[in-house]
């Protein structure tokens, strides 16, 4: 019953500057990390940005010092602000929670995806 939404995606221009939000919703007990994932057409999803409840982040190296994870544990939602496009940052994003429902159940809940589109 636990719900991944995700907002923001779009088309922009190379430079550009676009912030991703997801929202989780539903009966949750808490929630541990929270991150960004991408797939690209034809490639494998990849990690894009963690950050944990307590505020720890990593990037990957193809995003570090462009993109921005952030989160809002009142409104159990995660963010990514993402500056400096490049069109090799195209992809489907995919928003990802380790959300527990209860004590002692834990499990990892999937956003459906929101287009990113990065023109040259």
């Amino acid at each position: 019953q636990v719900q991944l939404v995700e907002s923001g995606g779009g088309l922009v221009q190379a430079g550009g500057s676009l912030r991703l939000s997801c929202a989780a919703s539903g009966i949750i007990f808490s929630i541990n990390n929270m991150g960004w994932y991408r797939q690209a057409p034809g490639k494998q999803r990849e990690l894009v940005a963690t950050i944990t409840s307590g505020g720890s982040f990593n990037y990957a190296d193809s995003v570090k010092g462009r993109f921005t994870i952030s989160r809002d544990n009142a409104k159990n939602t995660v963010y990514l602000q993402m500056n400096s496009l490049k069109p090799e940052d195209t992809a489907v994003y995919y928003c990802n929670a380790g959300i527990s429902t209860g004590v002692g159940l834990m499990r990892n809940y999937w956003g459906q995806g929101t287009q990113v589109t990065v023109s040259s």
